[in-house]
């Protein structure tokens, strides 16, 4: 029996020897500066500073983004890729914290003004300041369009108080791409902001204490009274949820991604057990209960892969849908659930020690089906797309 993670991936019609190439250099870059320091960055709640520069070297943080500020244009298979490639390193809290700007820069490229596009885009792609996203709050998560903290309009600046919670990146951020109340209840009053976190009257403490994503960063943010000028909108006023849902597709899709890389992952450490490891005689992939269970896994996996093509592929020809999106996000979250179950299963007691890709993996399930819209709140939007 050989089943990997690269033979456990269903063929792609659409990558390029490009595609190949880029995916070639991503995995040296992944093998020898991220996958055998992952446990004790794991173990000690953090990557280091000197690892954006690095991956900004070889063009991980800049793709996709405009060469004017550094970045290198690429569709939604290069995306893949990369999702499938940082995964395969089996904790989840190292590429969060890494590629965190995925979701907290992408407000400022495309609703910014040129001005704040300047100064943040090309510093945060070199990998020289970071960035990150605050819409979590204390009070609510998922019910974006009725978020508390409020931005008021004081002559050229606005006044920013409450709180952001949850925030992935949120300790070591040089601004955060904010959503804020600047108008009445309801989404029609959100509005984004850009808030350094240099500013006065911010402040945040570090929240460290997870079942997962160890390795990344996560913080609890205050605003008291925080000034920034009128500049620093993002959109429109009132027109900021708009931005937050368009975040959002792109967040979901590499989320999805991941969670079928990840599983991936329990599969082939599954199969590499499976063969090695003798019970009563003969090897664990001698056992029929063991050869179904992976069976299932990879015929769940087949499927949550040929889903995802189906919706970069929608993506690609100007035509997502939000609904399919978020389904496409249950699924792959409900398949990596099944794969670390089934795989710890396995493994027996080698998987509940730490320091193995499974171990974590497993504890990392509940944030990848909670952050980015929860299981519930998605399949809610989903039928809300389709009318119901």
């Amino acid at each position: 029996m050989s089943l990997d993670f690269d033979s456990a991936r269903l063929p792609n019609p659409h990558l390029t020897e490009e595609h190949l190439a880029w995916r070639e250099a991503l995995r040296r870059f992944v093998d020898t500066e991220i996958m055998p320091y992952a446990d004790d960055w794991d173990e000690a709640g953090a990557i280091p500073n000197t690892l954006w520069p690095k991956a900004a070297a070889v063009g991980l943080l800049g793709l996709g983004y405009p060469e004017q500020f550094g970045g290198t244009p690429a569709d939604s298979w290069h995306s893949w890729i990369v999702n499938e490639e940082l995964s395969r390193v089996g904790a989840g809290g190292v590429s969060a914290s890494l590629m965190v700007h995925g979701i907290g820069l992408p407000p400022v490229i495309n609703w910014g003004p040129e001005e704040m596009q300047a100064e943040v885009a090309p510093a945060v792609l070199r990998g020289e300041k970071w960035i990150s996203l605050g819409i979590t709050e204390p009070g609510g998560g998922s019910d974006v369009a009725n978020l508390a903290t409020t931005a008021t309009r004081d002559g050229d600046h606005y006044v920013i108080s409450g709180s952001k919670t949850y925030i992935t990146g949120g300790m070591r951020a040089n601004w955060v791409s904010t959503a804020v109340r600047t108008g009445g209840p309801g989404a029609a009053g959100v509005s984004m902001l850009l808030i350094p976190t240099d500013a006065d009257g911010f402040s945040r403490t570090p929240l460290d204490r997870k079942m997962g994503w160890w390795a990344s960063d996560t913080a609890t943010l205050y605003f008291d009274e925080v000034r920034v000028p009128v500049a620093n909108l993002i959109g429109a006023e009132n027109e900021g949820f708009r931005v937050i849902m368009t975040n959002f597709n792109s967040e979901r899709m590499g989320m999805a991604a991941a969670m079928e890389a990840y599983a991936r992952v329990c599969l082939e450490e599954a199969v590499a057990w499976a063969t090695e490891r003798k019970t009563f005689g003969k090897r664990l992939a001698d056992h029929q209960v063991i050869r179904h269970k992976i069976a299932q896994m990879k015929q769940q996996l087949n499927a949550t892969q040929a889903y995802i093509r189906l919706c970069y592929e929608s993506i690609e020809a100007g035509t997502p849908n939000p609904g399919d999106i978020a389904l496409l996000k249950v699924q792959a979250s409900e398949v990596m659930e099944f794969c670390a179950r089934e795989a710890m299963q396995i493994l027996g007691g080698l998987g509940y020690m730490r320091g193995n890709r499974v171990e974590r993996i497993y504890r990392e399930v509940r944030v990848n089906a909670i952050g980015g819209g929860s299981e519930e709140i998605m399949r809610d939007l989903a039928t809300r797309q389709y009318g119901l």
